[in-house]
């Protein structure tokens, strides 16, 4: 028999929508407002700041010659495809898997619609303290991390934890 679609994980993919719109629409709003490398206060230690990343994560392989591109989007189609598998068979009461999934979904697809359509993907969020400052990063990389924690802090529950969870 099959099983019904609202009855699995994939009930909530709307969170990967989420993520993604609100991705893709601030990257927009980025580049349509500022020039490339352009700073902009929002609160202490926190920039807007207009970056393109060639590479993936704090532009790992970013000076690599372009074949990097295809590798990063190949690869975040295949997670993409294996965390929708995944979602598909776990149940809809899974909520921590099932979110860390589609934030992960949400953003992987973000960066994947960004190296397709610019070449490059477009960061924007500078956090630093004093003179440090953080790799600059975007509201994807925001989402696949916390999905990335959601996924870790799940694996420390005991199992009796992670089954009272599913049933409520």
């Amino acid at each position: 028999m099959k099983t019904p679609l609202m009855s699995t994980g994939l009930r909530w993919l709307w969170l990967a929508v989420v993520v993604l719109v609100i991705d893709l629409g601030t990257k927009q709003w980025i580049m349509s407002h500022f020039m490339l490398h352009e700073t902009m206060a929002i609160i202490p230690s926190v920039n807007f700041f207009y970056a393109q990343n060639f590479g993936a994560a704090f532009s790992f392989l970013a000076d690599k010659g372009g074949w990097q591109r295809w590798l990063f989007a190949l690869i975040a189609l295949v997670i993409a495809i294996a965390l929708l598998f995944m979602m598909y068979r776990s149940d809809y009461r899974q909520r921590m898997s099932n979110c860390a999934y589609a934030l992960i979904i949400g953003g992987a697809l973000g960066n994947l619609s960004d190296r397709l359509v610019h070449g490059v993907v477009i960061d924007f969020i500078d956090v630093y303290v004093n003179e440090w400052h953080w790799p600059t990063f975007n509201v994807a990389d925001s989402a696949i991390c916390i999905g990335a924690v959601l996924i870790v802090l799940e694996g420390f529950l005991r199992p009796s934890d992670r089954a009272a969870k599913q049933k409520g």
